[in-house]
């Protein structure tokens, strides 16, 4: 692809207009006065606890930008973007009213998508997450320019992938088969298995002791490996590659489950031969979860009532958000914008097992919440959900 029609960088000469755009778009007084009051605010009877860190993250600030300036630099061409640029409702609505098509999905379990209205010349955005091999060569066939917003954290994890495929190894990639961040890092392997949680890989680890059903272990995961996978064959060599958006804690589990059992397999003079492991664990996830665990644990000295997450229903990385404060026992609600929250006090939000529920949200008197949202957040749609509730205990006397 040539470099005049591929850009990676940006466009410095309507950057600026761009930067401040996105701040008329997404900086919140409210969040900027929890940060400079220790991230707690108590109004209209409600005590607020904003985690350290929270929303997007720089990834998501830079795929935006670009995009952003995409669309002023090509005024009259026509754009496109492979999929969602970022799982933030707000933010592809926006890309939308700028006249960025959005490539329609076929609807097959293979995540295709149709491509047939790109014509030559047009710009094609590729989202945060990034775009397959497959798609990249059809791009370069149909003579478009390309705009690539991917996150240098995906990047980081395709370079691994590429190294254990040079040392004959298979990717172990731990993520979700159908996630587009997932399915574009398995199209740089030539042999891969996604395992989607400890207990999926649980089950690999018994099969490479010799403990599973071949006809089993082949039907459980026939949409979630390569092409003529054999596990008898492709299971001898191991690296261990992540969905950036991963749990953390669980992705360490993963690698040291997948070393223990080459290592009970192979010994200890082979096991490096036969498992690689890289960091490819993104920081501002990371940072996240931590801060969300540290507001967790605060829970008895604040008297916190519930943790409220904020974030896109299809992301990954809000999802972990949510199950950190479930998982300990605190009540948690994930919303994907303040609209979720109705001056009835009922709360639509997203289940632990994907569910879209309502319910009584508010109590009665002083409430304490915490605050976190993912990192494909803005804050002003943080904002926009903590208005929601102040509204709601100002206009409800029994909330009182």
């Amino acid at each position: 692809m040539s470099k005049d029609t591929y850009f990676k960088n940006g466009f410095k000469s309507v950057r600026e207009e761009v930067k401040q755009d996105m701040e008329q778009q997404f900086v919140s007084e409210t969040v900027g006065e929890l940060k400079s009051n220790n991230n707690i605010i108590f109004r209209d009877n409600v005590e607020v606890h904003l985690a350290k860190d929270f929303g997007f993250c720089w990834g998501v600030e830079r795929s935006i930008a670009m995009a952003y300036e995409a669309r002023s630099h090509f005024p009259s061409k026509k754009l496109h973007i492979t999929n969602e640029l970022i799982h933030n409702p707000q933010v592809n609505g926006k890309l939308q009213d700028m006249d960025v098509n959005f490539i329609p999905k076929t609807g097959g379990l293979d995540g295709g998508k149709d491509f047939s209205g790109v014509g030559d010349g047009d710009v094609v955005i590729l989202p945060a997450f990034g775009a397959s091999i497959d798609e990249m060569e059809l791009f370069d066939s149909k003579n478009v320019e390309i705009v690539d917003t991917t996150c240098p954290w995906v990047s980081k994890v395709w370079n691994t992938v590429d190294m254990h495929q040079r040392k004959g190894l298979t990717s172990i990639i731990h993520g979700k088969y159908g996630h587009e961040e997932t399915v574009a890092t398995a199209s740089f392997c030539e042999t891969y298995l996604i395992v989607k949680n400890m207990e999926e890989a649980e089950y690999v680890a018994r099969y490479i002791k010799g403990e599973g059903d071949r006809g089993e272990f082949m039907e459980k995961f026939k949409m979630a490996m390569s092409d003529d996978f054999d596990p008898d064959k492709h299971l001898e060599k191991l690296g261990l590659a992540n969905q950036t958006t991963m749990y953390k804690k669980e992705t360490r589990a993963i690698g040291q489950l997948f070393q223990k059992a080459q290592l009970s397999k192979y010994g200890p003079t082979d096991v490096a031969s036969h498992y690689m492991e890289f960091d490819t664990i993104c920081d501002a996830t990371q940072e996240r979860q931590d801060a969300i665990h540290d507001l967790v644990s605060t829970r008895s000295s604040l008297n916190l009532d519930f943790i409220l997450v904020i974030g896109g229903w299809d992301s990954s990385n809000t999802q972990h958000l949510l199950e950190i404060p479930l998982n300990a026992g605190l009540k948690a609600y994930h919303i994907n914008e303040g609209g979720c929250i109705s001056p009835d006090n009922k709360i639509t939000h997203r289940a632990m097992d994907g569910e879209i529920v309502t319910e009584e949200f508010m109590g009665k008197g002083k409430v304490v919440m915490g605050v976190t949202s993912g990192a494909s957040t803005p804050d002003r749609a943080v904002q926009d959900a903590l208005d929601r509730v102040f509204l709601l205990k100002k206009i409800n006397p029994d909330l009182q």
